[in-house]
């Protein structure tokens, strides 16, 4: 899970992944320029039940992405994180929460992490 700053997308798909991924998957996040966790991105995750305060913000290097067989980038693409690994890609373009104004950004989160939510449960669907 790539994003520029490491501090809230990616933060909430790597929290996502890790729930939902089958048994032997591992899941990093990592930005092109990271800062910190964001706190918002803490406090819906909580909301949704599940605790992402033992996360970090982490530089590109940090990840093995040379062990990925998939990233998936959560930014706009013209500053998404560009990585040389020869890998599946999936791109999806999520509007940055932190950017909203600060009397609508905790429903920005809220929506963003929703989204995310759905879009990662279709990373492995469950068998029926």
């Amino acid at each position: 899970m790539l994003c520029v700053h490491n501090s809230a997308r990616s933060q909430m798909a790597e929290g996502f992944a890790r729930s939902m991924a089958p048994e032997g998957v591992t899941v990093w996040s990592a930005g092109s320029q990271p800062t910190k966790l964001n706190p918002l991105a803490v406090q819906v995750m909580q909301e949704a039940g599940i605790d992402i305060s033992g996360q970090r913000a982490k530089r590109l290097d940090e990840v093995p992405l040379d062990e990925a067989d998939t990233i998936v980038t959560l930014c706009d693409p013209n500053e998404c994180p560009v990585v040389a690994v020869k890998v599946r890609r999936i791109h999806w373009p999520l509007d940055d929460p932190t950017a909203a104004p600060e009397a609508e950004r905790l429903e920005a989160f809220r929506a963003a992490r929703d989204e995310i939510r759905w879009r990662v449960s279709s990373l492995w669907p469950r068998a029926k």
